[in-house]
């Protein structure tokens, strides 16, 4: 049976975290269409910028997003690091249930009454 390491499901248990939240989704719909400033962010989702960056921090430290300041404005980007973190999780917990689907599937075969 495959079992996820450690670390990488703490990453993906703090990115499932940080996609529980609607503000969230919707800050990373909004920059997964294209870098966006944090002003522009927090008027679209009609937060304070204090809220969006709280945010952003959060989905920052799991890899979803990355900011950076040009000039004076601070912009925000998707990061694929995050995506590939979660991407890994759901292919390792798939094949897992696959073989356990496949496990029981021949165990009821076996146990079936024959059929006349």
């Amino acid at each position: 049976m495959n079992r996820v390491d450690a670390p990488q499901a703490s990453e993906a248990d703090s990115i499932l975290v940080a996609l529980g939240d609607a503000t969230r989704r919707a800050i990373l719909k909004m920059v997964l269409q294209g870098p966006q400033s944090v002003s522009v962010l927090a008027g679209a989702i009609d937060v304070t910028l204090t809220a969006v960056s709280q945010h952003l921090r959060i989905m920052e430290s799991c890899g979803l997003v990355r900011t950076r300041k040009v000039g004076r404005v601070r912009m925000c980007e998707a990061d694929r690091r995050g995506f590939d973190v979660l991407a890994e999780w759901v292919s390792l917990n798939r094949r897992m249930w696959e073989e356990r689907f496949d496990h029981l599937d021949a165990m009821l075969r076996d146990e079936a009454p024959p059929t006349p």
